[in-house]
């Protein structure tokens, strides 16, 4: 896996990944961003919640869950002082459809975040992360 970073002025920066797809990312105005773009701690928090969301989709298709829609919010702590690392990652996982199995959900949330999920299994080296889920039902 590959990844380029280039800067393009101040605080902004574009980001082309191994497979040529582009992000811009920028820093906090404070720090001479412009909004341009994600925060690269953002970029890190979107990766998780990716990782995470494919692999709870993609086990609860293969168990023929007939879900419609994975909505999955992220909220983190970091700490105060530089590096500002995560100390608390919450991951909660919004899992629409019709009559979706409890136990086909955690499980399948269970074996993303215990086996399937790097980032979430990489971030856990340095942070508390947890999680929760509801199951709405479409009428």
């Amino acid at each position: 896996m590959k990844a380029r970073i280039k800067w393009v002025e101040q605080a902004t920066f574009l980001g082309e990944s191994g497979s040529g797809h582009a992000v811009v990312m920028d820093g906090a105005p404070e720090v001479g961003g412009r909004d341009l773009g994600v925060r690269p701690m953002e970029a890190i928090l979107m990766g998780l919640g990716g990782c995470t969301t494919f692999d709870v989709v993609s086990i609860l298709r293969k168990a023929r869950q007939p879900i419609d829609d994975c909505v999955v919010d992220i909220e983190a702590e970091r700490a105060e002082t530089p590096p500002k690392i995560f100390t608390h990652i919450h991951i909660h996982y919004r899992v629409i459809g019709r009559g979706i199995s409890k136990e086909r959900v955690e499980r399948a949330i269970a074996l993303s975040t215990e086996k399937y999920c790097s980032a979430t299994i990489m971030l856990s080296k340095a942070a508390r992360i947890t999680h929760d889920y509801e199951i709405v039902e479409k009428p």
